[in-house]
């Protein structure tokens, strides 16, 4: 399977096939809200303040025009002369779409173990981080382009839109956190795409969250991957966080399809 999210923490689309660069599959991540009052990235990673985002979907890829449709089935266009003010009233403040970051880009993530406790309108312990830390220059990854989990770890854990992936790799007869051994190898995707796995993913409230009116929320999409896979996400990380799924750079850019042999490295 593979997945893009047009605009960054919005729900996004499957697709059959993507091409990939330095700056992940075409399209994906290619948007961003800006908050106007803080110039900081909007994300769901602080559920208090940005939770709806998880009710709107996008579809397309920048800089063609992207679709997106609210709860209620209406649609706004990435190239509407009004598309701001309508995405500012419908999440309550003041945002504006974006497709470059601003400089020194930061967004606000929510303590997720705090949220799960105490519930998404909670006031929980909330930190800065860098957007693009070990991603390319002028885009709107967390940390890497290309996010991907295996369905061994999915058969674990629950549903993948929650953790949302960009390449779902089929590991039959594994079980667990199949992805785990990769940290640091690399791997062939069909012809030429050639992917280095450089973290394994911490999780963030996010896959706890209601995405759109399919999945409500669920604390356990986080518990049980803290119970069953705390580790190091990176080797020089501080401490052991629940992971599911690993984070890679393109060392070669290809094309994907849906279908494609994987093979490490």
């Amino acid at each position: 399977m593979l997945r893009r999210y047009p605009v960054k923490s919005m729900l996004g689309e499957e697709i059959p096939a993507a091409q990939v660069t330095a700056s992940g599959l075409a399209g994906d991540r290619g948007l961003a809200l800006i908050h106007q009052s803080t110039g900081r990235v909007v994300s769901a990673k602080n559920p208090r303040l940005w939770r709806a985002m998880l009710t709107l979907t996008a579809t397309g890829k920048a800089p063609d025009p992207v679709k997106i449709t609210f709860p209620d089935g209406k649609i706004a266009w990435s190239t509407d002369g009004d598309v701001d003010d309508v995405l500012s009233a419908f999440l309550g403040q003041d945002v504006t779409l974006s497709a470059t970051p601003p400089e020194n880009a930061t967004m606000e993530h929510a303590d997720p173990e705090e949220v799960n406790r105490d519930g998404v309108t909670a006031d929980a312990r909330t930190e800065l981080i860098k957007v693009s830390a070990g991603a390319p220059a002028g885009t709107f990854f967390n940390f890497a382009p290309v996010h991907l989990i295996t369905t061994a770890t999915l058969a674990r854990i629950g549903a993948e839109i929650r953790y949302r992936p960009n390449v779902v790799i089929s590991t039959p007869g594994l079980d667990g956190f199949a992805e785990n051994e990769w940290l640091g190898r690399d791997l062939a995707v069909g012809g030429t795409l050639r992917l280095r796995v450089v973290a394994r993913t911490p999780r963030c409230a996010v896959p706890t969250l209601a995405h759109g009116g399919s999945l409500p929320r669920d604390p356990d999409a986080l518990r049980v991957v803290a119970k069953h896979n705390r580790v190091l996400p990176r080797a020089q990380s501080t401490g052991p966080e629940p992971c599911a799924g690993v984070y890679a750079q393109v060392l070669h850019p290809g094309r994907i399809s849906v279908g494609d042999a994987t093979l490490e490295g």
